[in-house]
């Protein structure tokens, strides 16, 4: 069964900051091709959230969306709690969650 993605108000601002800087610096294509895959993380999140990485914090795990974005949530119980969207270009030593 899907469980309940909740969005924290980190991860909309995050997500929002991509998407801007994507409309701004290129192509319409390249803002869709990560709404789409986005989108499809989400609902893989949703039905398995166990299938992406776990980091050595307890129930978060990080999926992929494109090389450059990392989409960061914790597992609870009952939902996904999407923490934020990282830029894999920065330093690891920069991750805050």
């Amino acid at each position: 069964m899907a469980k309940e993605i909740i969005w924290s108000p980190q991860s909309e601002a995050t997500f929002y900051k991509v998407v801007e800087y994507l409309k701004d610096n290129w192509t319409e294509k390249e803002l869709d091709n990560f709404l789409v895959a986005t989108e499809n993380v989400i609902n893989y999140i949703s039905e398995y959230p166990l299938m992406f990485r776990k980091t050595n914090k307890k129930n978060i795990h990080e999926a992929l969306i494109t090389p450059q974005n990392l989409l960061i949530y914790k597992i609870y119980i009952d939902r996904i709690v999407l923490i934020t969207f990282y830029d894999t270009r920065k330093s690891p030593r920069k991750k805050k969650f």
